[in-house]
C-alpha cells in the first residue's frame, strides 16, 4: 500500500435546509436575513485521511451519512462547510442507474456515463464490445433502459465504471441487485483493483466487508464513531446492532491474537507423510479473545474431540469430530442457544450451526453458577491450504428474538498445510467415486 493519500477531508459537513411549507422557500429568497428553515446536518465534522491502495468499508445503520459522505467525495455534492481533497479519477456506483437517462437505450446511456466519468470518443469507441461484454445485458443494450430490471442497471452501471481506469472506486450497496453470478463477476473485479486503486465500499453485508476491506470507518449520526481494522469494527458494529435489539448494554473485551506454534501431536510425524493429506492444526482456545456480549454468561471454552472424548490439536479433512463449546451462566439462564462458525481467513461464513432446533421443545434452564456444554459432531470436510477460524456465540431465546450473552469472534484457529482441493471453499468426503468404462 502507497502512503499517498488520495482522499483528504478536515471538518467535512454537509447540512440540508428542511422547508416546512413550499411558500417558505420563495420568502426565504426574498427576506434572506430572516430564517424559514431548519438545518439537518447529515454530515458533520469528518476529519479522514485515506492512502492509495486501501480498502475501506463504510459502516453504520442507514441515515448514518454514509452516502452522503461518498456523494461528496464522487462530486455529486458540494459540501457545506470543511475541506475535501480527492487526488485521481473517481468511479461511483452509488445510486442505482444514476445518470441514465430512462428514454435512451442501454448503448446510449452506456456512452454518456463513460464520457461523463472522463473518457474520449475514441477509448469510448475502443472500449464499448468490452463493455457491454461485461454487463452481460445481451440484445436489452439497445432498449431504453426504463424497460431495465435493477439487476440490469447494475450491470450496466458496474460495467462502464469497471472500464474507466479509475483510480478511486466507490461501491454503495450496488452489490445487492443483481444475480449471484453478476455479484461473483463484480468481486473478482474488485479484488482484482484492489491491487493499484483505492476503493470504498458501503454494504450491511458484513461478511463481504472482512472479506474485501482492511480498514473500515463507523459512521453513527453523521459523524465518524471509530475507524481501525475492519474486522474488529465490524465486530464493534455488530454488538452495536445487538446492543439495540436486546435494549441492554454490551461490554466488548479482548484482543486478536497472534498465532502461535501450536502443541505438537503424537501423529504428527505420520499425518505429515503424504503431502496431500488433509492436515489441520488447531491452536488452543484463547479466553482472552476479542468478544462481545451481555454478559450473564460467558463462553469459557472451545475444543475439539475425538470419538474418545480427547483432545485434537490435529484433525484431519474427512474424520468425525466434535465441537465442544462450555458455558458459564453468571445469572440464570432459560433456554440458551450455543452456536458455532466456521470461517475462511477472510471472515467468510463457510459452515455452523446451533442447539436451537435440538431443545427447542424442551428448553433447558441453567442455574446461576452451573456450566453448560454443547456438542457438535460431525464429519469434517476436506479445507483448501489456508487459515480458518472458529466464531462461537452463547445467547438466550429464540432463533429470531434472543439475548447475545457473549459472541468470541475467534475462539479457535486452524491451519490447513496441504490439500487435494483445488476448486470450491471445501470438499466433502466422498462415499465412492467409480469409473466405468462401457464398450
Amino acid at each position: 500500500m502507497s502512503s499517498e493519500v488520495v482522499i483528504q477531508a478536515s471538518a467535512l459537513s454537509k447540512a440540508y435546509l428542511i422547508y416546512a411549507k413550499p411558500q417558505d422557500r420563495l420568502k426565504q429568497m426574498f427576506l434572506r436575513w430572516r430564517r424559514y428553515y431548519r438545518e439537518y446536518w447529515a454530515v458533520q465534522n469528518i476529519d479522514l485521511s485515506i492512502s492509495r491502495g486501501q480498502t475501506v468499508a463504510l459502516v453504520g445503520r442507514n441515515g448514518s451519512g454514509k452516502s452522503t459522505l461518498l456523494q461528496m467525495i464522487a462530486g455529486t455534492l458540494q459540501p457545506s462547510a470543511g475541506s475535501l481533497n480527492v487526488s485521481g479519477r473517481v468511479a461511483p456506483l452509488l445510486e442505482l442507474g444514476a445518470g441514465f437517462n430512462p428514454e435512451f437505450t442501454g448503448r446510449e446511456n452506456m456512452r454518456l456515463s463513460a464520457a461523463v466519468l472522463g473518457l474520449t470518443d475514441a477509448q469510448i469507441a475502443e472500449r464499448e464490445d468490452s463493455i457491454l461484454e461485461f454487463s452481460g445485458i445481451g440484445d436489452f443494450v439497445d432498449q431504453p433502459v426504463k424497460t431495465y430490471s435493477s439487476g440490469m442497471y447494475a450491470r450496466l452501471a458496474f460495467a462502464v465504471a469497471a472500464h474507466v481506469d479509475a483510480d478511486i472506486l466507490i461501491v454503495d450497496e450496488i452489490l445487492a441487485v443483481g444475480d449471484a453470478a453478476f455479484a461473483q463477476k463484480c468481486m473478482r473485479y474488485i479484488r482484482k483493483f484492489r491491487e493499484h486503486g483505492t476503493i470504498l465500499f458501503v454494504s450491511h453485508d458484513i461478511a463481504a466487508v472482512n472479506a474485501l476491506c482492511d480498514h473500515a470507518i463507523w459512521m453513527d449520526k453523521g459523524r465518524i464513531r471509530a475507524v481501525g481494522n475492519a474486522k474488529d469494527i465490524s465486530l464493534a458494529y455488530q454488538a452495536s446492532l445487538q446492543e439495540e435489539s436486546d435494549g441492554q448494554t454490551l461490554y466488548i473485551e479482548g484482543r486478536r491474537r497472534e498465532v502461535s506454534k501450536p502443541v505438537k501431536d503424537a501423529r504428527h510425524d505420520i499425518i505429515s507423510s503424504s503431502d496431500k493429506r488433509n492436515k489441520i492444526e488447531v491452536f488452543e482456545f484463547d479466553p482472552n479473545a476479542l468478544s462481545f456480549g451481555a454478559g450473564s454468561a460467558k463462553i469459557i471454552n472451545v475444543r475439539i474431540l475425538d470419538r474418545n472424548g480427547d483432545v485434537l490439536p490435529v484433525i484431519e479433512g474427512g474424520e468425525e469430530l466434535t465441537v465442544e463449546v462450555t458455558c458459564k451462566a453468571y445469572n440464570q439462564l432459560y433456554s440458551p442457544i450455543i452456536g458455532f462458525l466456521l470461517r475462511d481467513r477472510l471472515g467468510q461464513n463457510i459452515f455452523g450451526d446451533n442447539t436451537y432446533l435440538s431443545h427447542a421443545a424442551t428448553p433447558l434452564t441453567i442455574p446461576a453458577g452451573d456450566t453448560v456444554r454443547a456438542l457438535f459432531t460431525f464429519q469434517m470436510p476436506y479445507m483448501p491450504s489456508g487459515d480458518y477460524s472458529i466464531a462461537t456465540a452463547l445467547a438466550e431465546g429464540t432463533q429470531s428474538e434472543h439475548r447475545q450473552h457473549h459472541w468470541v469472534d475467534e475462539a479457535l484457529i486452524f491451519h490447513c498445510e496441504s490439500s487435494h482441493v483445488t476448486h470450491g471453499i471445501i470438499g466433502l468426503p466422498m462415499a465412492d467415486i467409480q469409473l466405468i468404462h462401457e464398450s
